[in-house]
C-alpha cells in the first residue's frame, strides 16, 4: 500500500477510538506515526529516505522483521511498560499497516522468524490501492464530521 493509504487507514482508526481514549491528540499522533513507521525498512518510502532510517535498512530487508506482528508486539509491550499512554496508539496504527500490507501481492511474514507469508491480490499503487485511499478518505471525512458536529 502507498503511504497515503496507510495514513488514511490510520486516520480512520484514530477517529474510531477518539471518544474513548484518555488523550485523543497524543493517541491520534501515535496512530499516524505508527501507520507509516513499518516502511522505514525501505529507501523508497517517505520515512526510509531519512538518515535515521538508513541504519535500519542495513540490518533488515523490506517486509522482513520490521513488517511483522512480532516486532509490533515487542515494541507495544515495551511502550506499555515505560510509556503506557503511547502503547495502544502504536499497536493500532502499526498492526493496521501490517494488515493492509498483508493484502498486497508482496505480502508480509506476520510471525517472523517463521517465513510463512500472508499475501493478497492488491498491487501497491494500483487502481485498487487508490480506490482504498479514496474510500477511506470519504469515510474519514464522514467520521470526522460526526465527531465534530454530532448527529445533526
Amino acid at each position: 500500500m502507498q503511504f497515503k493509504t496507510h495514513l488514511a487507514i490510520g486516520v480512520f482508526a484514530a477517529l474510531l477510538f477518539f471518544p474513548v481514549v484518555n488523550n485523543p491528540v497524543i493517541f491520534s499522533i501515535m496512530v499516524l506515526v505508527a501507520s507509516a513507521f513499518p516502511d522505514i525498512d525501505t529507501p523508497f518510502s517517505r520515512l526510509g529516505k531519512y538518515k535515521f532510517a538508513k541504519m535500519t535498512q542495513v540490518f533488515t530487508e523490506h517486509r522482513g522483521f520490521i513488517h511483522s506482528l512480532t516486532f509490533c508486539l515487542v515494541v507495544s509491550f515495551a511502550l506499555a511498560l515505560f510509556l503506557p499512554s503511547l502503547a495502544f496508539g502504536f499497536f493500532l496504527g502499526y498492526s493496521l499497516h501490517l494488515v493492509a500490507d498483508g493484502f498486497t501481492k508482496s505480502g508480509i511474514a506476520p510471525f517472523w522468524p517463521y517465513s510463512r507469508t500472508a499475501r493478497g491480490f492488491v498491487r501497491t499503487g494500483s487502481l485498487i490501492d487508490k480506490g482504498l485511499f479514496v474510500g477511506f478518505v470519504i469515510i474519514d471525512l464522514g467520521l470526522a464530521g460526526t465527531r465534530l458536529f454530532g448527529n445533526m
